[in-house]
């Protein structure tokens, strides 16, 4: 879950944030616990939706694509995304218990884990397993994985100590410049392409540079809005310059069912330890970032940054984005966690009200309980999906190089950062490496994500001098 500030780029995935600014400056009309008119909270609402909407819609694509997961499953995990990141929401507006902030704060699927999900779906179908046994697994990690989360939530003073500003800047980084390869290869036709030796085909990357070429247009003008529509508007664009070249296909749409029944546990759960170790570190990573989320959230919104009421808010936000992952897991789509872009949303609109939360809630259970809706984003054309996702991962890329300038690279810190960022990249680059190890450290270490994650983590912890 990493996600860029609105001030960069308009993408749907998760910021990283380790720490906020002690105060934002801004002109809010309602505050967390005012009341907006129907009316205006409707309005407010549905901008959320339409800076969010994309986040929570891409990774189920991404991941189902890579796994070519048919599309009547793909349709439904799509719909589930939606629906949990309404239940999601939900818990974090309302706060039920101590679980969720009570602030106004949109959830959605979570890029992060990306990488771990493809990897160990694609062991499954490797070792002779079918995308359902791929499924199930992939589900179980994630059900399991949110309970690290959930257990971090208790003791986030302890886990502040241990993953540093440098450890997460490696991670991220990690997470942005190992996805880049996937992003490539949607834009290049996606792997129905490769299997039709049709891949790297002039039209598809045409298709994905225009796309591109939006996307980059649109966030290089001064106009907010256009900036926060800077994916929707392009992959529109993309999708109306592929329909006469023949790229979209509707055929999917009329064998959909009318609506979407949640079916908890559709795939089962299945549990793998070695696939579990990348699962587990991504969920501390997670946490750190919904910190920082939930800390600009509060900010914005006018409310205390510091102090007791703070600290309460963010346990509880954490805490949610746990509950709410294996929310997710149990009605078969992906992690959750909370989404930054809903900040710039809060400050062009002056209306940070957890109340429209509700509202925001209602849209998106609506929109995942029609499979119409993902439907028509499954036709999404790989070269279009190419064209957005590069954008995304190679800005998450860039979050994470901007956490790691403000570390101070001493001799040590240049250290763990040189080894970290080598090794991650080494795994994911030349896979092979691997190949004489036991199937354990392979399951492990297979992700560059978890390699680099965990040499940071190790040596940031080991190595003499910390400060």
């Amino acid at each position: 879950m990493v996600q860029p500030t609105n001030q960069e780029i308009t993408i749907e995935t998760e910021n990283i944030q380790t720490e906020a600014p002690a105060s934002i400056e801004s002109d809010l009309i309602y505050g967390l616990e005012s009341r907006p008119p129907f009316v205006e909270s409707i309005f407010v609402a549905l901008q959320h939706v339409f800076a969010c909407f994309v986040g929570i819609i891409t990774p189920g694509l991404i991941i189902c694509g890579a796994l070519e997961v048919p599309p009547a499953d793909t349709t439904y995990i799509l719909s589930m995304s939606l629906v949990v990141s309404g239940i999601a929401t939900f818990i974090q507006a309302k706060r039920i218990g101590p679980v969720g902030s009570g602030l106004l704060s949109v959830q959605g699927t979570s890029f992060a884990f990306l990488g771990p999900i493809i990897a160990a779906g694609l062991a499954v179908k490797g070792g002779g397993g079918t995308v359902e046994d791929a499924l199930g697994l992939i589900f179980g990690l994630c059900f399991f994985g949110a309970f690290v989360e959930i257990f971090v939530s208790r003791f986030l003073h302890l886990a502040n100590k241990v993953i540093t500003p440098l450890v997460t800047g490696v991670v991220v980084t990690l997470i942005g410049l190992t996805l880049i390869k996937v992003g490539i290869t949607s834009m290049g036709g996606g792997v129905p392409a490769q299997r039709a030796e049709t891949f790297g085909n002039p039209v598809f990357l045409g298709v994905a540079f225009l796309v591109l070429a939006v996307i980059v247009a649109l966030n290089s003008t001064t106009n907010n809005y256009l900036r926060m529509s800077s994916i929707v508007v392009g992959l529109i664009v993309g999708f109306l310059v592929s329909n006469p070249l023949g790229l979209v296909d509707f055929s999917n749409l009329a064998s959909l069912p009318p609506v979407a029944i949640p079916i908890p546990f559709r795939y089962g759960l299945n549990f793998n330890f070695g696939a579990f170790i990348p699962f587990a570190f991504l969920y501390l990573i997670t946490a750190i970032e919904t910190i920082g989320d939930l800390t600009a959230t509060s900010a914005i919104s006018g409310e205390p940054i510091e102090g007791p009421k703070y600290f309460k808010r963010i346990k509880g936000g954490v805490l949610g984005d746990g509950v709410n992952s294996i929310i997710a897991a149990c009605l078969n789509t992906f992690p959750n966690t909370s989404f930054s872009q809903n900040n710039g949303v809060i400050q062009l609109t002056g209306v940070g009200s957890r109340y429209v939360g509700y509202f925001i809630s209602a849209f998106f259970v609506i929109l995942g309980l029609f499979p119409i809706v993902a439907g028509v984003f499954q036709a999404l054309p790989q070269p279009v999906l190419g064209g957005a996702t590069i954008v995304m991962f190679g800005t998450v890329a860039v979050a994470g190089i901007k956490i790691l300038s403000c570390v101070n690279l001493t001799k040590r810190n240049s250290i763990i950062l040189a080894l970290s960022l080598g090794l991650g990249l080494g795994v994911s680059v030349v896979p092979e490496v691997l190949e004489q190890m036991p199937s354990l450290i392979k399951s492990i270490f297979s992700s560059g994500i978890s390699t680099g994650g965990i040499t940071a983590l190790l040596l940031n912890i080991i190595l003499p001098g910390r400060e």
